[in-house]
């Protein structure tokens, strides 16, 4: 009597659905954290005088996740969760379609082994098809108000400016965005790729055992990798702020004067009935670039801001070499 199975779809639905209700909250958390705007001088107000700044300040990983649960509770903790589905549905779809589903693979840059510049064209072709998806994951997290999971139209009304809704190809235009998640994308496929493939050979053989590894080169690839986790971590709060940031068509205008009649985002309802989970930073000041971006952080809230859960980077780091 032959064991069979249940089919591959079905396995891969409840993988998916484990994967998403276990890693929703985790990204979600790890995004706040990183768009929370904490400056530390003094800032004008609405008459020119210089005020304290009154947003919330969070010092760590886990006081935002508690942060999030106390003001909006579970569902705060799943903001996110419709765009993540949809864009994990797509990338799966693509990576079925187009690796060979015989050596599946895991890890966000991992590709058909094609060398060096197919890894990295392929790396690069997934970054344009999930960016705009990534882009409205992001701000679904951070926003204030309250989405519905299912009526699409309305969230993206307040998730999205008048000019982003016309014209929608703008999101690649982001200033400073596709460039920053490149370079984090060059980072590991250029520099950590061949390093790993020179220095451990064998890491990515189905079976290895302790003697094909040499301890001395994993603690130089270690320290390495510990290098680029100081590149990689900046280039990851930078593209997390840079996502959030809307397109509008003047600078000097806010997305709510730009909207036509009746399209107005005010008839969204806010999370928080009392305070916000996260301050936001002006976006009539807006990011002009990455170098603008990382000189900005740095001036207005400090060098550590860009290194803010540096040791999720490191974690995924070194899951991605090792898986």
């Amino acid at each position: 009597m032959s064991d069979v199975g249940p089919p591959p779809a079905i396995v891969l639905f409840f993988a998916m659905v484990i994967s998403l209700a276990c890693f929703v909250p985790l990204t979600g958390v790890l995004v706040r954290f990183r768009a929370n705007y904490n400056p530390k001088g003094l800032q004008l107000d609405s008459e020119g005088g210089a005020a304290p700044h009154t947003g919330p300040v969070v010092n760590s990983y886990f006081q935002m996740l508690f942060r999030v649960y106390r003001i909006e509770g579970l569902a705060g903790l799943y903001k996110g969760l419709m765009p993540t589905a949809i864009s994990t549905l797509i990338v799966s779809i693509v990576i079925l379609v187009a690796v060979d589903a015989e050596q599946p693979r895991h890890g966000k840059y991992r590709a058909p082994e094609t060398g060096v510049l197919g890894t990295l064209f392929y790396s690069l072709a997934m970054l344009v098809v999930s960016l705009p998806t990534s882009i409205l994951t992001y701000r679904s997290i951070t926003t204030p108000h309250r989405l519905s999971y299912f009526n699409l139209m309305a969230s993206l009304r307040a998730l999205l400016t008048p000019t982003e809704r016309r014209r929608p190809w703008i999101l690649y235009l982001t200033p400073g965005l596709m460039a920053a998640e490149t370079s984090h994308i060059c980072v590991i496929v250029l520099f950590l790729g061949p390093l790993r493939r020179l220095l451990l050979p064998k890491m990515s053989h189905p079976v290895i055992s302790p003697s094909d590894i040499s301890i001395w080169k994993l603690a130089i690839y270690l320290v390495l990798l510990c290098a680029a986790i100081l590149v990689l971590t900046p280039l990851e709060v930078i593209a997390t702020r840079l996502a959030i940031q809307r397109n509008h068509a003047s600078a000097e205008y806010n997305s709510v004067s730009q909207e036509v009649d009746g399209d107005a985002e005010e008839t969204v309802e806010y999370s928080g009935a009392e305070e916000d989970v996260i301050g936001l930073r002006n976006e009539g000041d807006p990011y002009l670039g990455l170098v603008d971006c990382a000189k900005r952080i740095i001036d207005e809230e400090g060098l550590m801001t860009l290194y803010r859960a540096w040791w999720i980077t490191l974690l995924g780091g070194l899951g991605s070499s090792f898986a």
